[in-house]
């Protein structure tokens, strides 16, 4: 671990996902907001459920998100789609004290940066005992409402921040939203419970956030 320890000594700000990134996909918090992603595309559109499905999916791949084809195809705002879609059941979500240590130990500047709305990252770091280890706290709406995995929309937040890329690591489960990150010089890991991915652009890979966390703590500026 030492050679890991090393490969991120330059690093100053830590960037983090958030969705079943700083919680684990088995506590299927997606899976609520994909049913309520499709529940909305099926109202403002007017399309049944199957076809409200295939869009959902069509514009997360084209997209980047649901809500930026959405927004592109169709016009839809996105404040209200935003509250209806993230509204959902937090209570299955547990504290982390071993993943809000390790971020604490960590050199430098934390900060959150998702796909979603900033209130969802406030819920959402509030239930799993994260409150106040981070510096800020970045959504989709400090992007302009563009999604990553846009260029523009990194450098967007990154700006926002101050953060130098060349100086900053990424965490993420979509492994997608690391190709930018990578080519603006971050550190990458990819957050997954799935094998480690091939990709040139994904530099370290972890199913286990708080254990990768604790082997990097003791490094210093």
């Amino acid at each position: 671990m030492v050679m890991l320890n090393r490969s991120f000594s330059h690093v100053r700000v830590w960037v983090f996902d958030l969705d079943n990134t700083l919680y684990p996909p088995s506590a299927n918090l997606f899976a609520e907001i994909e049913v309520r992603m499709t529940r909305y595309v099926m109202q403002a559109l007017g399309v049944d459920r199957p076809r409200a499905d295939l869009l959902r999916r069509d514009y997360w791949r084209r997209y980047g998100t649901t809500l930026a084809g959405l927004m592109r195809e169709h016009g839809v705002s996105p404040g209200p789609y935003l509250d209806e879609v993230h509204d959902i059941d937090l209570s299955g979500l547990r504290p982390d004290p071993a993943l809000a240590q390790a971020i604490r130990d960590l050199p430098g500047r934390k900060i959150v940066y998702t796909n979603g709305p900033r209130s969802h990252a406030q819920r959402v770091t509030a239930a799993r005992g994260l409150g106040g280890v981070f510096d800020a706290l970045y959504g989709v709406e400090e992007a302009n409402f563009l999604p990553k995995p846009e260029r523009a929309a990194f450098q967007r937040i990154f700006a926002l921040d101050g953060l130098q890329p060349a100086t900053a690591a990424m965490f993420e489960d979509d492994s997608r939203n690391l190709l930018i990150p990578h080519e603006m010089g971050m550190k990458t890991v990819h957050v997954s419970a799935r094998p480690p991915t091939q990709d040139a652009h994904v530099h370290h890979h972890t199913s286990d956030l708080a254990a990768f966390l604790g082997h990097l703590a003791p490094v210093r500026p």
